[in-house]
């Protein structure tokens, strides 16, 4: 098999896998095994073995000396400092942003929030979550783009695959909730209005504020759930 097959095959097993761990098909502390994971995704040792490293250093697999790996636990601590990190540096990004942005920035907020707000012709809950979801992250990226900082948009990446689990319930509380959404969309739409005013302090702050509300909703699921 050539070198490009190789790579593209060990893009895959981490996509899958990845995406397995976030939606909890393999729980916080259960054992991966090789037998296992070939079955389930019909790859080889060596694709899934440089899946498996990349997932340790995102922190959502953890390696076990000479005995395999296992998913990362979850716990109430890290929720709150993953949250808090990811507001902090939201804050942080959005001050550049407004202070950096022009006037392609600010239509570009305005066009993701938009589509945002029209995520209602999908055939099903599964798939009213993945739009929703993708309608989302793109339109908190338009916000912080304007900050014109690839190392830390870097930064905040990392951050985002860290938090995906416990996002990911999150989600489920939230977009599966006509009265969760609607409350969503007032809270963007005033993010929105506050970022366009230009309005640095206020518009930091709400972004924290924001970026914080999920926070008790996922404590909740996970106690229900027995992962706290």
């Amino acid at each position: 098999m050539d070198t490009i097959s190789k790579q593209n095959l060990g893009v895959s097993a981490y996509h899958w896998l990845k995406n397995d761990i976030i939606r909890g098909v393999f729980q916080p502390g259960e054992k991966l095994r090789m037998s296992g994971l070939k079955e389930r995704y019909g790859l080889g040792i060596g694709p899934l073995r440089e899946a498996l490293s990349q997932l340790v250093a995102e922190h959502l697999v953890v390696a076990i000396s000479q005995r395999g790996y296992r998913v990362a636990p979850m716990s109430l601590s890290e929720l709150a400092d993953l949250y808090d990190a990811r507001a902090q540096l939201e804050g942080l990004l959005l001050e550049l942003a407004i202070q950096r942005g022009g006037d392609d920035w600010e239509a570009e907020i305005l066009a993701k929030a938009h589509t945002l707000a029209k995520v209602t012709e999908v055939n099903s809950p599964e798939e009213q979550l993945e739009v929703w979801d993708a309608r989302h992250k793109a339109f908190h990226t338009a916000i912080v783009a304007g900050c014109d900082s690839p190392h830390l948009l870097k930064v905040r990446e990392s951050l985002f695959d860290q938090v995906e689990r416990y996002r990911h319930l999150w989600l489920r509380e939230t977009v599966f909730s006509g009265e969760a959404l609607t409350r969503k969309r007032d809270e963007h739409e005033a993010l929105v209005e506050v970022i366009l005013s230009r309005d640095v302090p206020r518009a930091a702050r709400m972004m924290r504020e924001h970026l914080m509300t999920p926070v008790p909703i996922i404590t909740e699921a996970m106690q229900r759930q027995g992962l706290a």
